[in-house]
């Protein structure tokens, strides 16, 4: 494995590995023995970076706010919780345009769930489940949403998410799966961002070796939709985003 933080060797090494995806390579916070006090750090760093990579503003402007209105209550099911702050500020941004929102975020990951629990609200629960335990209690949701869930998964795992999506989008709604794509120029570019902050503000989590890793388990653009059944698009976002779409798009007006 490069290690891209012993100095310009090992981050020319681990670019070099990037043609191909890697799938043998583990994040840390995924080892159910992962040291506690970095795991908590790392969820509440988790806000820092996914308000630039993720972008959950302009999420909810493409894909969630469509689907809200001022008469009822929509439902968006986050899956994989995180830290939470991301399902919170969908949440918040609803609230402030004053639609009504009901977000559910589930996680397979017990720690993870207590980590987002400190945004749990009004109109937000988070869950210790997986989709196929919500497919089988009948629940639909307008949305199903996921982000930077897609490069953990195995080839099956995959394809139970997807089939499991369909299942839970109700009439109309949609299923956006979002992630890196796996690129030099996203690498090179986390690399150097994380750096100046790697002895402070990310010290004693695992945010900068993780974001690498996760971006050396992603997909490209082309290998996502070899990989998904029919039915599903792959439409490329910035910063070097991907989202995976099932569904209703509702027209530009």
């Amino acid at each position: 494995m490069p290690r891209a933080d012993a100095g310009g060797s090992g981050l020319l090494q681990a670019l070099a590995t990037l043609d191909r995806r890697d799938v043998d390579v583990r994040e840390l916070m995924d080892d159910p023995a992962a040291d506690p006090e970095a795991l908590a750090r790392t969820f509440r760093r988790f806000g820092l970076v996914n308000r630039i990579v993720s972008r959950p503003a302009a999420v909810y402007e493409e894909w969630v706010r469509p689907r809200l209105a001022t008469t009822h209550r929509a439902r968006l099911l986050d899956v994989g919780a995180g830290g939470g702050d991301l399902p919170f500020r969908i949440l918040q941004l609803a609230r402030r345009d004053g639609l009504r929102l009901e977000v559910v975020a589930i996680d397979p990951d017990e720690r993870a769930v207590r980590a987002a629990d400190r945004f749990a609200t009004a109109g937000l629960e988070f869950r210790v489940a997986t989709t196929a335990d919500l497919v089988a209690e009948g629940e639909v949701f307008d949305v199903v949403w996921s982000n930077h869930v897609l490069h953990h998964l195995a080839a099956a795992e995959l394809g139970a998410l997807l089939a499991d999506t369909e299942r839970l989008v109700a009439p109309g709604g949609i299923g956006v799966h979002g992630d890196i794509e796996r690129t030099r120029g996203a690498y090179l570019a986390f690399w150097a961002a994380t750096l100046p902050f790697a002895w402070n503000v990310f010290a004693g989590s695992f945010i900068r070796p993780d974001g690498l890793t996760s971006i050396r388990r992603s997909h490209t653009a082309p290998e996502l939709a070899r990989a998904v059944p029919r039915g599903w698009r792959v439409k490329r976002g910035f910063p070097s985003r991907l989202e995976l779409v099932w569904g209703s798009e509702i027209p530009d007006e």
